[in-house]
């Protein structure tokens, strides 16, 4: 894993002049991430999303755990109409997305407790070929050729079904480097080496997604982003909460064997209201970049590691997005986040190398005395627009 200092500082040169004598990125798919939204309330997620001339939305396709397909083993689970697997929310979203010429970004993300153990939903599987054959019945499902079978109607009729839309959109997981989705971060060896086992457990689970999304047969367009990395971690493998940092888990998913995929996904959220989207962390020079934060001020510290470990990978920003009240810690007001958000959309345009940023969220989660949630919605929870409902519509589509 060590090169000499030259050949790490020349590489990194030549890549950061490539990028800047490219041309800016005409591509950019501008969505958004609200899957409370658009798998709980499509009905009015989606006219909202039109209106906001959102090209892509997102949602996490659980395997297991909340709103989980595969809660019961299949007997047959490469078939995407086996009787265990429960895909309602999944297909009615696909078919409004579709209505409305939006298209879908799915992250195969959650492991049902028949597959890791009985252990809770942010544990890997057991075994990798049991998520390389559902993401294989995912894909032929949602290949744009898969025809469900016949709905029952209440009057104990068949219902013929059409065609499910296809979607061509894909991301391995959701945040392998947080604890809350990939448990535990860090093992320790029989001789008292502390190993990143989030990250070789990620690679296995990444290269199972590829695999079976693969085997359902390869479409026109098809692409498929591992890494969906969250932007910190503090790699200290003695905290009550473990966590890696994004440079060494892209280091360690390459070490382990992490291959085959089209774009390599990131989060770069903020950290501090003071934090603007061009802000750039100090920690991120020199040899500290390991353990630095990657924000999209900094993107290119991820950007060149992905270079230099699996060459020019397309750049994913698949959640991204600022709060306002009434957050309590993180909190921009409504202005700072209209103004925030065309300045990253502006950032991420330039980047020859972005081609996706998705805006989280929709509509605000709200504050209870249990639940914090997360309030970058560019609408209230009662639906109210705010200043950033208008600065997406502007951005350019």
């Amino acid at each position: 894993m060590k090169r000499a200092l030259v050949l790490i500082f020349g590489a990194a040169l030549l890549v950061g002049a490539s990028a800047q004598s490219a041309p800016a990125s005409k591509r950019l798919i501008v969505g958004i991430y609200d899957e409370a939204e658009t798998l709980g309330h499509p009905e009015r997620a989606f006219p909202a999303l039109r209106t906001l001339r959102a090209k892509a939305v997102r949602a996490n396709l659980y395997w297991g755990g909340p709103s989980g397909v595969a809660e019961r083993r299949p007997n047959r689970p490469t078939d995407p109409d086996d009787p265990a697997y429960d895909w309602f929310k999944y297909d009615r979203m696909v078919r409004e997305a579709a209505q409305h010429n939006i298209r879908v970004v799915f992250a195969i993300v959650g492991t049902p407790r028949w597959a890791n153990g009985g252990k809770a939903f942010n544990r890997a599987p057991r075994k990798a070929l049991d998520l390389r054959k559902f993401a294989q019945a995912a894909a032929t499902r949602y290949s744009g050729t898969f025809t469900p079978g016949a709905s029952t109607l209440p009057n104990g009729e068949q219902q013929e079904q059409d065609p499910l839309p296809a979607v061509r959109h894909w991301l391995a997981w959701n945040e392998p480097n947080n604890p809350v989705f990939l448990f535990p971060q860090f093992t320790r060896t029989k001789k008292g080496v502390w190993l990143r086992q989030a990250a070789k457990q990620y690679a296995r689970i990444c290269n199972s997604i590829v695999g079976g999304i693969h085997a359902a047969g390869r479409l026109s367009g098809e692409k498929i982003a591992c890494g969906v990395t969250a932007p910190r971690g503090n790699n200290n493998p003695k905290s009550r909460r473990q966590s890696i940092s994004p440079i060494s888990f892209v280091r360690q998913m390459k070490r382990f064997g992490a291959r085959g995929f089209d774009a390599y996904a990131h989060h770069p959220y903020y950290g501090h209201p003071r934090e603007t989207p061009s802000y750039k962390p100090r920690l991120n020079k020199g040899p500290r970049i390991v353990g630095g934060p990657v924000l999209l001020g900094n993107i290119g510290d991820l950007t060149r590691e992905v270079t230099r470990l699996w060459g020019r990978k397309p750049i994913w920003i698949t959640e991204y997005g600022y709060q306002t009240p009434p957050d309590r810690h993180y909190a921009v007001s409504r202005q700072q986040q209209a103004r925030y958000l065309r300045d990253a959309f502006s950032i991420a345009r330039k980047n020859p190398r972005i081609d996706m940023m998705l805006w989280f969220l929709l509509r605000d989660q709200g504050v209870t005395r249990r639940f914090d949630g997360w309030q970058g919605g560019l609408m209230t929870r009662s639906g109210g627009r705010k200043p950033s409902f208008r600065a997406f519509q502007r951005v350019r589509k």
